[in-house]
């Protein structure tokens, strides 16, 4: 019979993650081995640890393995939005979609942990100058682009600078207006040069749009990233291969495919059919056919989605003040958490900041509240008894908040229609294009950057037109405050000026919902 040696878990000893790789091979070898007594006193003997110890360090290390993913397959993973404006060219990134396709085929200079701390991606280390209005990146050498060109400093001054001057089409411009000039130090070496002081720059440089691509390109799917794009076909689907030269450690699946279902029951329906195994965007309505369903995982995480509406502020009716403030205060926000989102969600204020933005939100600002009576006399004042909203499936609950609000408008006698619209297409034409349609927003790491991309003055996605002076002096003059009860004071101004005038509607913030097959 063989000789084993049992792994045994005991607190204070010496762990397998506390190993060197070569130790840890050792350890490898041992649980491989199914513990043979050879394997594990060799592994004592390497390593000089007790047997209580060698125990502990097959426990941990067979618990490592069993989590470490194993390489193969593919999956298929479906979006809840796609159409003929999905994009390769990362300043024009603007969905869930074409933000999953960036980050399987592109990397950028810095990366977001999972608490939103900038990492070292394409830029190897990064530094502020004293006073952060200038910050010198370090890059990666050996990184190759998808056709083999090396990656080097050209790269990143091209593709940062698509972000500047007059005839930028980049969406997130009004992001990165702190920046003055992307000047190359050396082949390896950028420096970016503000014209004020910005200590938030790094977390910038890990938004969806901040990928690098090769000098003189639009992207094209040639990038650095973990995927090679293998084909795209908008509002159709995408094919991935795993990249084998990527410069870390890559991806697992042998192949990714990305793809959309526009309609919300046929996706949840995929899923659980093992038709796709990974789901975006799943509605409140099917978390408990998701939960209950073999093999298939609800995945909630809290975040800053928003669940809102756009009055335009240069068309009829959002460019009456009372109007809106009359559809602001027909939201029953809590009812709209409770009972529309299922509680996997938080109630909003008309602004797109709240606590997961920590010490920027302005927790002070009165709660606006559901008031009928309230909301009949603004409408009454707007001189407005009928207004037509356009409504997708684009945000969790977002057609059950319309419909409850028809509802409740219908009550103080006011004729609130809902246009249904297909989601094929829906951010090309009828975002920022019909006088009133719902809208949903991804969290940005920071508040300031949240405000300036959605609410800047003439930002290429200022949703709802509203071009305030005063707010587009606020967004520059916060980047160099360093007081932090002036820099609150300031967002807080913000985002009361965004809360009476904006012409934006947020009675919540949703979860972000997918569903995962095991």
């Amino acid at each position: 019979m063989k000789k084993t040696i049992d792994p045994k878990q005991i607190q204070g000893e010496k762990s397998y993650s506390d190993l060197s790789a070569y130790d840890q091979a050792l350890v490898e070898k041992a649980v491989k081995s199914k513990f043979s007594r050879r394997d594990v006193l060799k592994l004592m003997a390497v390593t000089g640890v007790s047997m209580a110890t060698a125990q502990n360090l097959l426990s941990t290390g067979q618990q490592a393995m069993a989590q470490t993913p194993k390489k193969g397959g593919s999956v298929r993973f479906a979006s809840n939005l796609h159409g003929p404006d999905d994009q390769l060219d990362p300043p024009q990134f603007t969905s869930t979609i074409d933000y999953t396709r960036g980050r399987a085929t592109y990397n950028s200079l810095v990366q977001h942990s999972n608490e939103l701390v900038p990492q070292p991606e394409l830029a190897e280390s990064f530094g502020p100058n004293a006073d952060a209005s200038e910050w010198t990146f370090k890059l990666r050498q050996g990184v190759t682009f998808h056709d083999g060109s090396p990656f080097s400093a050209d790269d990143v001054i091209y593709s940062m600078n698509r972000h500047m001057g007059d005839d930028s089409t980049s969406v997130i411009k009004s992001v990165l207006a702190s920046i003055q000039e992307w000047k190359k130090v050396g082949p390896y070496e950028v420096k970016a040069i503000l014209n004020t002081s910005n200590a938030d720059l790094p977390l910038l440089l890990g938004l969806f749009q901040t990928k690098i691509v090769k000098n003189g390109t639009k992207g094209e799917g040639n990038g650095t990233g973990p995927y090679t794009m293998e084909s795209f076909e908008p509002g159709v689907k995408s094919v991935h291969k795993r990249n084998e030269n990527y410069w870390r450690a890559g991806g697992n699946f042998d192949v990714i495919e990305i793809t959309g279902i526009t309609d919300p029951v046929a996706r949840v329906n995929a899923v659980i059919a093992g038709d796709i195994q990974m789901a975006s965007t799943i509605e409140p309505k099917a978390f408990r056919q998701v939960e209950e369903a073999s093999g298939v995982q609800l995945l909630s995480t809290p975040a800053a989605l928003q669940v809102g509406i756009c009055c335009l502020k240069n068309a009829t009716p959002g460019d009456n003040d009372d109007f809106v403030r009359g559809l602001q205060l027909i939201m029953d926000r809590k009812r709209i958490v409770k009972k529309i989102l299922k509680g996997k969600g938080s109630i909003g204020n008309d602004t797109p900041i709240m606590a997961a933005h920590g010490p920027d939100f302005c927790s002070e600002m009165p709660q606006r509240e559901f008031d009928p009576d309230q909301a009949k006399f603004h409408f009454k004042q707007a001189g407005i008894s009928s207004a037509e909203v356009f409504v997708a499936p684009v945000a969790p609950g977002i057609e059950d908040v319309c419909l409850l609000a028809q509802a409740n408008c219908a009550k103080i006698g006011f004729d609130l229609q809902i246009k249904k619209v297909p989601t094929d297409g829906y951010w090309g034409a009828v975002w920022m294009n019909e006088p009133v349609n719902v809208v949903t927003w991804n969290m940005r790491p920071t508040a300031q950057s949240q405000m300036a991309i959605q609410f800047g003055p003439g930002a290429a996605w200022n949703d709802t037109y509203w071009n305030n002076d005063r707010m587009g002096v606020l967004l520059q003059d916060v980047l160099s405050q360093t007081d932090p009860v002036k820099r609150h004071a300031m967002m807080c101004e913000m985002q009361t000026l965004i809360h009476e005038g904006s012409g934006m509607v947020i009675p919540a913030f949703s979860n972000i919902n997918d569903a995962i097959a095991d």
